[in-house]
Order: C-alpha cells, then structure tokens, then sequence
C-alpha cells in the first residue's frame, strides 16, 4: 500500500520493534497523527483466542472512564413508556413500528439501536439489512433491555461494543488525540481490565499476545502490556 509523505515522516518516530510504556505510546501516538482533525486514537489487541470457539467467541460492551469524543446518535426501539423513558434520558429517536418502516425504506441516521426484548420478533426481521451494518442490537452488550434510560445513558457517556474478528483480534477506539496521553492511558487500562474480566477459562498460554495504539491514518505503536 502507497503511503503519503505525512505518514513517513510520523513512522520515522516509531521504532517498530519495540514495545513502549503505555504513557510514552499514546504521547508518540498523539506526536505522529498526521490528520488536520481530532483524530480518533484506536487499540488493537492480538489474543491468543479461537473464535471458532463458542466460548472463545468474545463480544460484550463497556464504559470508558472519559467517553470516546464522539457523540453517538441512538434509536430506540420500544412502545409507550419505555420509548417515552429513553426519550428522557437523552435518545435522538424512540418510537416503534414506524421506526421500522423507516429502516426498511433506507433510513440510517444513527449509530446505535437499543430495542425492548419485546421488539426483537419484528426487528428481527431487519436482520440482513442490520447485521452486515453491526446494528444489530443484542444482549451481550446491553442493547436488547426493558431499561432503556439506562442503556441510553451509557451509550451517551462513552459506552463501546467489542467483539473478536474471525483471527482473534479486538480492535476498540479509546479516545481522541486531544484527550492527551493521560486520559487516553486510563481509557486503554479499561479496556484491558474489561477483556481480562472475560478471559475464557479454556485459553492456555499468554492470553494477551499484542497491544497497539495508533491514530486515523497513524502508525501502529506497540505497547508493553505490564505498563497499562
């Protein structure tokens, strides 16, 4: 892949063959993002996990201490007092059947579904338009609940979904670049406590085999996992 001259230059600064502190990561991290925006800062971490494997199959969702920047448009999908509840609580969209059709008809302006356990049957049947899009709301991460504020709240406040890809990595963004290496150090160690919470009993050996930060369009830069 061609790379631009900006991103040469930032990789000059990244010795890829070792592997920082955490603090030193993410201030290098934030030093070689070569975006006239706030770029977002992501993390990738390489388990030694088979997805192949139900139980090695990792999905859920967490807090981050500091959000991630970005302010997520939310859908709810429920009836009555539940979408009235999520309103409330800050919903963009709540409402039912009508939401739905909109959908159907091509409707996309949100980033999030949650749904009511009682809404699933008919949402449900937008499987093959949601799915591929990952909008898909599900009870691992929160999104199908009977407490729709709740799940809004956390959304609104930084609230992000993981799940493994098919060769066992975990790729979750932690912030922006001008959050600073502080706060997006403590967003890093929370998603690491969050993925050790969920560590399947049955993986042998070093369950963490990589961890790196980069930038949009920024270099990859390794982290020492003892140090976040």
């Amino acid at each position: 892949m061609k790379r631009g001259k900006k991103y040469a230059d930032a990789s000059k600064l990244v010795d890829r063959n070792t592997k920082y502190s955490a603090s030193e990561a993410l201030a290098l991290a934030t030093k070689t993002s070569t975006t006239k925006f706030d770029a977002t800062v992501e993390a990738a971490f390489r388990l030694n996990i088979d997805p192949r494997k139900a139980e090695q199959n990792l999905r859920g969702a967490m807090v981050l201490p500091h959000g991630t920047g970005k302010t997520k448009v939310v859908l709810v999908i429920a009836r009555g007092e539940k979408a009235k509840e999520a309103l409330a609580a800050g919903a963009d969209y709540a409402g039912d059947s009508e939401y739905i059709a909109k959908i159907q008809g091509g409707w996309f302006e949100f980033d999030t579904i949650v749904a009511t356990p009682d809404m699933m049957a008919e949402l449900g049947k937008l499987g093959r338009i949601l799915g591929p899009k990952g909008l898909m709301p599900n009870p691992k991460t929160g999104t199908v609940t009977m407490n729709t504020a709740a799940a809004v709240k956390e959304i609104k406040n930084g609230k992000i979904e993981y799940r493994a890809d098919k060769v066992g990595n975990i790729h979750v963004p932690i912030g922006k670049v001008s959050f600073g290496p502080e706060k997006l150090v403590e967003n890093l160690r929370a998603v690491k406590d969050s993925l050790n919470k969920v560590k399947p009993t049955t993986v042998k050996g070093t369950y963490m085999k990589n961890i790196t930060v980069s930038t949009t369009m920024g270099p990859g830069i390794k982290v020492e996992e003892t140090t976040i």
